[in-house]
């Protein structure tokens, strides 16, 4: 179909705009072949838009939502690399006492167990870039530094979340800059894309927590760089963590993440969802079918 030229239609000149004026026949003539090849030209004396050209024309930039209206600022993503978990570990004659009546001398042998499953798992789980155990115990350390966990034996004492306190700068000595979180030692059955799913969760400009299986306890605090861990694991660590300002994570489907072993029941609990190697062979000597 030919192309047919319009008389152009006066337009109220804005700031630094020309007034538009009528073109010649022949320019509307000149300008339809480029039409016809898809290319739309443009001059300032046609839209009075600064910094267009000197009246030769350029190639439209094409209208998109970003330039009618511009779009607010990304949120920060959460973290989901270079993460550093801080694992305690009681020296083993101590660990797990409450699992004396079902494992007998063999409870010192789960605890290790247990966190020769954590750790290995915490490993290889996506996005996690290191991981230190804070234990006094050199068999437990030599175990465990084998595995490739960074063990920090000079525990200061005073009980658990003095010792995380104390993996938690030891951490942030290592990657100042890394998200970092706190995680139980005790979860044998853990599963490597459960726990990615749960640090891919913790806000980025936070901290954060798992409540473990039972809801009063705590399986993983998190924080992002710059933010102060805080733990204040122990009985009834969900409710001061929430107290603290932590948000609590509301995830399903991570079970793995929550379900640590004090008991036998735990145990058996945890079972079902597939122990790790070190744990389900113990676990199979310690209920023979």
């Amino acid at each position: 179909m030919a192309s047919r030229c319009r008389a152009p239609v006066p337009v109220v000149p804005g700031p630094r705009a020309r007034t538009s004026v009528a073109r010649p026949l022949a320019d509307c003539r000149a300008a339809a072949p480029a039409r016809r090849a898809g290319v739309i030209k443009r001059t300032s004396a046609q839209f009075g838009r600064p910094g267009e050209g000197s009246g030769t024309g350029d190639t439209m930039t094409p209208m998109t939502q970003d330039t009618v209206r511009p779009s607010r600022p990304a949120a920060p993503a959460a973290p989901t690399a270079g993460w550093s978990l801080v694992l305690p570990l009681k020296p083993l004659p101590l660990a797990k006492s409450r699992l004396a009546p079902y494992a007998g001398p063999h409870r010192s042998d789960l605890a290790l167990s247990f966190a020769l499953d954590t750790v290995t798992a915490a490993l290889a789980t996506p996005g996690v870039a290191r991981v230190l155990v804070v234990t006094p115990d050199a068999v437990a350390g030599a175990r465990l530094a084998a595995l490739g966990a960074l063990v920090v034996a000079d525990e200061p004492g005073g009980g658990l979340n003095r010792a995380l306190a104390h993996g938690a700068s030891a951490a942030r000595a290592l990657a100042p800059a890394a998200p970092l979180a706190a995680l139980s030692a005790d979860l044998p059955a853990l599963r490597p894309a459960e726990l990615a799913r749960v640090l891919g969760s913790v806000p980025p400009d936070g901290r954060a927590f798992l409540p473990d299986s039972p809801g009063l306890g705590t399986t993983l605090l998190a924080c992002t760089s710059g933010r102060p861990l805080s733990p204040a694991f122990g009985d009834g660590s969900r409710a001061r963590h929430a107290a603290g300002g932590a948000l609590e994570l509301r995830l399903a489907d991570v079970e793995s993440v929550r379900r640590d072993v004090d008991t036998g029941a735990d145990l058996s609990q945890a079972a079902l969802l597939g122990l790790g190697p070190h744990t389900s062979a113990l676990f199979a000597r310690l209920n023979p079918s």
